[in-house]
């Protein structure tokens, strides 16, 4: 299910997703958003409606001194904050002893990070990235296309809807 797209441009971060919410082979058209800004930051989501749910109204987004490196306060107190908040609404999960919850873009700061099913987060050297089912459609697209990174990003998802049956518009997007 999904597709989630992040650019890097101009020291902005675009972050665009599509509607779909997928279950085996049924696919419901969602009003419900995978993508919106609060507090500075572009948040993108996959893996369950229920994470996108916690991370968009109970996260408590902690401040970063402005003399704290970006990478350190996303490893730290932004997923000590995710971590939580997940805990708390009963989404997180323990596998084999490790825990584990969904994925997840973030921008801040005019960076694109990649949060992983175990918390690890990740910052692509290409500035773009992307999750869900269309990922490799849409980075592929982000990999030839210039200009506005607007046009880029819904191009990519666009691209994605027309090669995976889990990606489907109206596509919406946000910039930070």
């Amino acid at each position: 299910m999904t597709c989630i797209v992040g650019l890097v441009h101009e020291g902005k971060v675009t972050i665009g997703g599509d509607s779909a919410g997928v279950g085996g082979l049924d696919l419901v058209v969602r009003n419900d958003l995978k993508v919106w800004e609060r507090d500075g930051l572009a948040f993108g989501f996959t893996t369950s409606f229920r994470m996108g749910q916690l991370l968009r109204y109970s996260l408590n987004i902690p401040k970063r001194h402005p003399d704290t490196d970006l990478m350190k306060f996303m490893v730290t107190d932004f997923i000590d904050a995710v971590r939580k908040c997940l805990k708390d609404g009963g989404f997180a999960r323990a596998k084999e002893g490790e825990e584990q919850a969904g994925v997840f873009l973030v921008g801040h700061a005019g960076r694109l990070f990649r949060i992983d099913a175990d918390y690890q987060v990740g910052e692509a050297a290409a500035q773009f990235d992307a999750v869900g089912c269309g990922e490799s459609f849409a980075k592929g697209a982000l990999y030839v296309s210039t200009g506005d990174a607007a046009a880029r990003v819904r191009k990519s998802l666009e691209c994605a809807e027309a090669m995976s049956a889990g990606v489907r518009g109206p596509f919406h997007l946000v910039t930070v």
